[in-house]
């Protein structure tokens, strides 16, 4: 919205120049046209369309440069002495827009023709005085003044890209810089607790089965939290050392969260509302860690036997519910701890709302509405 705004204020801003150029030009041309002249309607038009020429002077610099060229020409060769300031102006934005060789070109044929030009004006006055009135039309002073003017405000312009470009490359490198502290940090530091559960799991369950005994349903469900978490590490890791790949966790995976809630003995219900459809990327994996965060809290801390999950597609939002049967009471006070914060903070980014509270008829909710824009 910001763009468009500025894009239109921008074509006003050249029309209302245009415009009053258009008007002073008229204007010194009444004041010094000969009543008597013939073919002066055309040459007021040439005036006028000089100046209005310049409204499409952002969009087409070299085109606009030589047809104000081209009525500065015209109207002297009717008769008209009005001074080339649309020229002016149209050199100022060509060079400004980085069209120096064009209109050093056209300057050149400008500065040659136009004295013939007004040796073609019908007038009484001596063709000797030609060049002397062409410079009067056009000071080749403040030619090189108009496009000094357009260069040295390029050349500001550039240096400002320059020193955005060098500020954004900046902030990426440090970025970058950060995310691979970050995945180091993280692999250093759980990586080898993780594989040591994985591993020490699994050698359980093999023992187990091994000695013919019934491998306990939680031993499963460490193994199995095991091989996801090294998953899920794994790709956080590649996510943080190459920001252009990103975990592939989403809804479609959220059945997995509730099949490993079964296996930790918590009965979870799954529940899903309104037609579905695709979601951008960031909304699906932040449904996906909001159901997953709110089971984890469940299990360690709510000491539930039901949760239930119910994911909603709305016309414009995407709707996840999370409710268990613990043991928060609804006048208990609550302190959000990381994972609490951490939903709040994606949902946020987003541009949702996240309501994390006990229930009144006891026990914990987690409610989050995400904004989406549906995918076609």
């Amino acid at each position: 919205m910001t763009t468009v705004l500025t894009r239109v204020w921008a074509q006003v801003r050249d029309w209302v120049v245009a415009l009053g150029l258009a008007a002073a030009l008229l204007m010194t041309a009444l004041s010094k046209t000969d009543p008597a002249m013939d073919l002066e309607p055309l040459g007021l038009a040439l005036v006028v369309a000089s100046g209005l020429a310049l409204a499409a002077g952002r969009r087409a610099p070299v085109p606009v440069l030589i047809v104000t060229g081209l009525c500065v020409l015209g109207y002297n060769a009717i008769g008209f002495e009005v001074p080339a300031v649309a020229y002016l102006f149209a050199v100022y934005i060509a060079v400004r827009s980085g069209y120096g060789l064009a209109t050093v070109l056209t300057s050149v044929v400008m500065l040659v023709v136009l004295p013939y030009a007004v040796m073609a004006a019908p007038t009484d006055g001596p063709s000797a005085d030609a060049f002397a009135q062409a410079r009067g039309v056009l000071e080749l002073a403040w030619l090189i003044a108009a496009g000094a003017a357009g260069e040295a405000l390029r050349q500001a312009e550039r240096r400002a890209d320059e020193a955005e470009r060098t500020r954004e490359e900046t902030a990426r490198l440090r970025a970058s810089e950060e995310r691979l502290h970050i995945a180091r940090e993280l692999h250093d530091s759980l990586t080898h607790q993780i594989s040591i559960v994985k591993v020490q799991s699994e050698v359980a369950v093999h023992l187990a089965r091994k000695r013919g005994e019934d491998v306990p349903e939680t031993l499963l469900a460490i193994q199995e939290a095991g091989r996801e978490a090294t998953r899920e590490l794994r790709a956080t890791l590649e996510t943080l050392r190459d920001d252009t790949k990103s975990p592939s966790h989403g809804l479609d995976r959220v059945p997995e969260l509730v099949q490993r809630a079964h296996g930790i003995g918590l009965r979870t219900t799954l529940t899903i509302e309104g037609e579905r459809h695709d979601v951008p990327d960031a909304v699906d994996r932040t449904a996906y860690r909001i159901v997953q965060e709110s089971l984890t809290n469940v299990a360690r801390h709510a000491a539930a036997a039901t949760a239930s999950i119910r994911i909603a597609y709305l016309p414009d939002a995407l709707a996840i519910q999370v409710d268990d049967d613990g043991t928060a009471a609804a006048d208990s006070a609550l302190v959000p701890g990381v994972g609490l914060l951490g939903m709040r903070e994606r949902v946020t980014a987003l541009g949702g709302r996240l309501r994390a509270e006990p229930r009144s008829e006891g026990g914990f909710t987690v409610h989050a509405e995400l904004p989406v824009a549906r995918i076609s």
